[in-house]
């Protein structure tokens, strides 16, 4: 799975970029700082997921998704914010997940593996379902 990190804070960056070198399946395809360089690398690197701050310089995270999504890419989005009065137009974007800085661990492992399962890897929604199954999307169906 092709991963961009996009986020204004180096710090946070380097958090996320951590969290994800334990998973050899993902390949971080770029870090960008602001909006701009977010919807270049996403036209050049087609990621499956993307970490999303929302309070950027030049462009907000909403306006990149919504570029995003004007040019027919919708990657899976998982925004990364230290302000939670975002969280329902996150989800009403249809955000995968929603992480709150400072975030743990496991509730890392849970937005991944929420877009894991969306993105079709069904052996990481199972793995979450025997972990924490109040922590995966229903599918519909029982």
């Amino acid at each position: 799975m092709k991963a961009l990190i996009v986020d204004d804070e180096d710090l946070a960056r380097a958090i996320v970029r951590e969290h994800l070198a334990v998973h050899p399946d993902i390949e971080i395809v770029a870090e960008c700082a602001n909006g701009f360089e977010a919807v270049k690398a996403a036209a050049q690197h087609q990621p499956d997921l993307v970490f999303l701050d929302i309070q950027m310089p030049k462009l907000d995270g909403f306006e990149v998704l919504e570029l995003l999504e004007s040019d027919g890419r919708r990657p899976a989005v998982v925004f990364v914010t230290a302000y939670d009065q975002h969280a329902l137009r996150a989800f009403e974007a249809q955000a995968v997940d929603y992480l709150l800085k400072p975030f743990s661990k496991e509730r890392f492992e849970a937005a991944l593996a929420k877009a894991r399962a969306l993105r079709g890897s069904r052996p990481a929604a199972a793995q979450l379902a025997a972990e924490n199954p109040r922590d995966v999307p229903w599918s519909g169906s029982w």
